[in-house]
């Protein structure tokens, strides 16, 4: 059993972890801020920040047009670190991790980004382009400034598993799909076989994610697996509200997305 808890003191289990993820600026920084908000009164444990982008390359069409809008609003690397200490102004208790592309990380130079993450009080940070043998120096200056640079690991990571697993910090992020068996929701063989390898070298929480969108899928990888990470189906959620955030209807929008993630989480 896992005992060791770690994003300076603000992550206080490691089970059973509701890690959800926003894009910064979508459909506004005013608005991210209240959906994070949202996200923690129902339960999320970390929230994971995505800085838009306008070349993805693991996003589907759904966080895409999500980054397509928060770009509109002129967010970038930097503006969507500096929403943290707004978050925690708002209330928002949780680690946040920003969830970024390495090219610009790259662009901005890696003292500056560190400093700038130092500056505005985030958590971690994931780069989920940038592969765990050319990681390093970034590793590196993460554990200098008491940044946790959080890891993914795919099945096709294969030999890479377990040093992977055993660097791990904060948590461990397993990219991994559902599969349908039988009629009733199921994680194929290789899933699991997968799941438990990364589970027997990991020092940290091991989170799956990647086509969770229902509370059956919620339950499937809560019995196999430390955490669940949701993301399109949340954004799938906003973008179900931005009509009625267009109307004025921000309160009754809010509402029905807590309402929606509380009974997708429960």
């Amino acid at each position: 059993m896992l005992t060791q808890t770690s994003f300076q003191g603000k992550l206080t289990k490691t089970e059973d972890l509701f890690i959800p993820f926003v894009v910064a600026g979508d459909p506004t920084p005013e608005l991210t801020i209240q959906f994070a908000l949202k996200l923690q009164e129902a339960g999320a444990d970390i929230l994971e920040l995505g800085v838009p982008y306008s070349d993805p390359l693991a996003d589907g069409p759904t966080i895409q047009r999500a980054a397509q809008r928060a770009l509109k609003q002129g967010m970038s690397l930097t503006k969507a670190i500096e929403l943290v200490p707004k978050l925690r102004e708002a209330g928002v208790k949780i680690p946040v991790v920003i969830f970024t592309y390495y090219n610009p990380v790259l662009q901005l130079g890696y003292d500056r980004f560190f400093e700038i993450l130092e500056e505005n009080g985030a958590e971690g940070v994931l780069i989920p382009d940038l592969p765990y043998e050319e990681s390093e120096e970034i590793r590196g200056l993460a554990e200098e400034k008491g940044v946790e640079f959080i890891s993914l690991v795919a099945p096709n990571s294969d030999t890479r598993i377990k040093q992977i697993a055993e660097h791990a910090k904060g948590f461990l992020y397993c990219v991994s799909t559902l599969g349908v068996t039988g009629g009733s929701n199921q994680m194929s063989a290789e899933t699991l076989s997968f799941i438990k390898k990364v589970k027997e070298h990991s020092n940290v929480p091991v989170a799956v994610g990647f086509g969770v969108s229902t509370n059956e899928d919620v339950q499937l990888v809560r019995d196999h697996s430390d955490g669940v990470i949701i993301g399109s189906k949340i954004i799938r959620l906003i973008e179900g509200e931005l009509e009625a955030f267009e109307n004025g209807k921000e309160e009754e929008a809010l509402e029905r997305f807590y309402q929606e993630i509380h009974e997708l989480v429960k």
